[in-house]
């Protein structure tokens, strides 16, 4: 093999484009439906508004705004895609899959589409599987979107969750690199043994939708939030670590770290761990809030347009999410 065809064979993100209801509910607003307050909400989280869907709004809509963001973006047709991949556990519906909703809508008749579901870490997963299709050879373009609705799954009533989430969008278009540059790395781990951490009970084979299951709320998010935690900044930390060292980087030569956007006081914990300021890390969660698989990609995209990313940086994306999963991914732009 030559060494041209050895770069060819990179995968490399070339265009993202992200998506936000234009919904705001804010910490105040919150603060009239439970007990809660704006001050509680920033302490322990970091959060001080979310997008919310609108009624009329699904996945499927929130993914197709971002995926012709990043189309347009890219300078490209939706027939030129050749793979369409939804990173997400807030689909439209059970089945079919989010992501052939999202190929009819954008009329991409060329492109294979699925879904997967790995919660927050989705879209470091899903950009797992796309690099390996672009090094194969396999495919030549590929859709990845992270996307969540979780507001309908939130307990509106539990004011230890529903202060958290909220919903979005981010997409990008993924192809083989003609340089050096692109993804030099992406890891995947998971913790079958912690799947209780993070969960909806019902609404799968083993609790069906039942008058039952409904009274009993067990069709929304519940969630063990100081075991998350402290699970979370280790697991990060490590999956991090095994990035740089695999591409025998230090911390100290990132540009900037992408976190999933899950809780400040993790951010922080996992940035002190790693040796990095918090100037070198990507925030955007008092906007936002954990919009679970969208969060990396929505974040990606406003770094983009920000000026935080630029050609040669080193750039680390990293995420943990229920399951329980985790994923980190490290970029040369």
């Amino acid at each position: 093999m030559t060494k041209d065809k050895i770069l060819l064979s990179r995968a490399k993100i070339v265009a993202t484009g992200s998506y936000l209801p234009d919904n705001v509910v804010t910490n105040r607003d919150i603060e009239k439906r439970v007990d809660t307050s704006d001050e509680w909400i920033m302490e322990r989280t970091g959060i001080r508004e979310r997008r919310i869907a609108r009624k009329n709004q699904a996945s499927s809509d929130l993914a197709y705004e971002a995926s012709l963001r990043a189309i347009k973006k890219a300078g490209i047709k939706a027939k030129d895609i050749d793979l369409i991949i939804v990173a997400s556990v807030s689909g439209d519906m059970p089945f079919p899959s989010t992501a052939c909703l999202l190929q009819d809508r954008l009329d991409a008749s060329n492109a294979a589409a699925f879904d997967i579901a790995a919660a927050c870490s989705g879209f470091i997963y899903g950009l797992s599987i796309a690099e390996n299709f672009i090094k194969s050879g396999a495919r030549k373009r590929i859709l990845l979107v992270g996307v969540e609705t979780l507001s309908r799954l939130t307990d509106w009533e539990d004011r230890t969750t529903c202060v958290l989430f909220g919903d979005g969008a981010g997409a990008a278009i993924i192809e083989a690199s003609p340089d050096d540059s692109g993804i030099l790395s992406t890891h995947i781990q998971s913790d079958g043994s912690l799947w209780d951490y993070i969960k909806v009970p019902a609404g799968g084979s083993r609790i069906p939708c039942s008058k039952e299951s409904v009274e009993q709320r067990l069709h929304y998010i519940n969630m063990k939030g100081n075991e998350t935690f402290k699970v979370a900044v280790k697991t990060l930390e490590n999956i991090a670590l095994e990035a740089l060292e695999t591409n025998k980087l230090k911390a100290s030569q990132l540009t900037l770290l992408i976190p999933h956007q899950a809780n400040l006081r993790i951010i922080q914990a996992t940035a002190k761990r790693l040796g990095l300021p918090m100037e070198k890390v990507m925030l955007n969660i008092e906007k936002y809030g954990n919009t679970s698989a969208a969060s990396i990609p929505i974040a990606m995209d406003e770094a983009l347009a920000t000026g935080r990313i630029r050609s040669g940086d080193y750039i680390l994306l990293e995420a943990f999410g229920a399951g329980l999963t985790c994923g980190a991914a490290l970029i040369r732009w």
